[in-house]
């Protein structure tokens, strides 16, 4: 009986948002992971990462994913058994807002598998839904640290982009560091509420570094 309650305790205390099995075309709305590229950069996984990273241009807010998720706050992931590699043409169009086709190659498999399209469509859906967001001026290409409370990134946000809110985004930090802005949206592409998928993960002021 113990060992059956202690069972139960640890089924009981998986989170809600945990990955699931799932059905490619079956999910309910989605997350626009958008990153901080300066943040990101400045980690181990920046420092290898030329596409993003190592070149002329430098980026501020870019597509970390585009991701099918559940109304209780789970997500399908890696809905199909094996892919075959997103087309060169495919990649091509979509570096200018997710400029890593090793990410590109990644968000396929784990997230656009589960979307019910092909490469193609899953990735001009992200695209479009990355031009669908305005970037609030402050973040558009900052020579100086910003440091701002959650609240208000998510009041820059919502004031440049009508029907946004804070119910409907989330600001999510690598310790006091900007990692993501997520915003919630609907099969349309239109902004809807997070409900448990997306949620403030920040202690305190968050800190953007400025672009290098």
């Amino acid at each position: 009986m113990r060992l059956l309650l202690i069972a139960l305790l640890c089924v009981a205390s998986v989170p809600a948002w945990a990955q699931k099995a799932g059905t490619p075309g079956k999910f309910d709305h989605y997350v626009l992971a958008l990153s901080w590229s300066p943040t990101y950069c400045a980690g181990r996984s920046g420092r290898q990462d030329a596409d993003q990273c190592g070149g002329p241009r430098q980026y501020g807010f870019v597509v970390h994913g585009l991701w099918p998720q559940y109304a209780d706050g789970g997500y399908p992931a890696e809905c199909a058994a094996e892919t075959k590699p997103v087309p060169d043409e495919v990649a091509s169009a979509t570096l200018p807002v997710m400029p890593s086709r090793k990410l590109i190659e990644h968000e396929w498999k784990r997230h656009g598998t589960c979307d019910g399209g092909k490469p193609a469509d899953y990735f001009a859906k992200t695209r479009e839904a990355f031009a669908a967001i305005r970037i609030p001026g402050e973040f558009n290409a900052p020579k100086a640290p910003l440091q701002l409370e959650p609240e208000q990134v998510e009041a820059l946000f919502a004031k440049v982009n009508p029907g946004l809110g804070s119910e409907r985004m989330a600001v999510v930090c690598r310790g006091r560091y900007a990692a993501e802005v997520r915003v919630c949206l609907d099969k349309s592409l239109k902004f809807t509420d997070c409900g448990k998928s997306a949620r403030d993960r920040c202690a305190g002021q968050v800190l953007f570094p400025p672009l290098r």
